[in-house]
């Protein structure tokens, strides 16, 4: 369960570079856990790929909000995947929890993301975006990599992880909040 959850708040970050990973990990150091289908050339080539597209995307102010919209689905699903994938021969009753463990983390982890970069987009500066989004791709490899060998050290980082970015998410959308409503006052005294 441990690495079902952390592959799960993973994925609501980064699900391509998941997938590559924990695929390239388990077909190259024989780590335990690693599903084999995630280990396929093909699957590695497509999540790859999308990896790419997402390690541009994320990187530009605004188009990363607009990738985030769109992962709402996507990041969630292959979340739910993994962890169905993770439950192996497990009972289908067991599947089906372990698949929605890791599609309820990933939804989770990727809701506290794009609240954050959508904050992180009121900065007119760029570098701000791409040393978040290379931040947050370094932890997605450590948090993996860690997951496959000590799984419930890297649930416990992860789970640290999630409630500093959520009260991270409160935070800046008071301020956000409160510079709008100042900005909002100002225009109506000079009207």
């Amino acid at each position: 369960m441990a690495l079902v959850l952390t592959s799960g708040w993973a994925s609501g970050i980064n699900a391509y570079a998941v997938i590559v990973l924990m695929g390239l990990l388990g077909r190259y150091t024989g780590l335990d856990g690693v599903p084999s289908s995630v280990q396929e050339t093909e699957v590695l080539l497509v999540a790859g790929g999308m990896y790419a597209v997402e390690f541009v995307t994320d990187k530009i102010p605004y188009v990363d909000s607009l990738w985030d919209t769109i992962s709402t689905l996507i990041r969630p699903t292959l979340g739910a995947m993994l962890g169905y994938l993770i439950a192996g021969d497990a009972d289908s009753v067991h599947q089906a929890w372990y698949a929605a463990a890791g599609g309820g983390s990933a939804l989770a982890s990727h809701l506290v993301k794009a609240g954050i970069r959508l904050a992180i987009n009121g900065s007119p500066e760029p570098v701000t975006n791409v040393t978040v989004s290379l931040g947050e791709d370094l932890t997605v490899a450590g948090v993996v990599t860690l997951a496959l060998v000590h799984p419930w050290l890297a649930l416990t980082i992860a789970s640290f992880l999630f409630f500093v970015g959520l009260a991270l998410v409160i935070v800046l959308f008071r301020l956000v909040r409160r510079g709008w409503r100042r900005w909002r006052a100002r225009r109506v005294v000079h009207a």
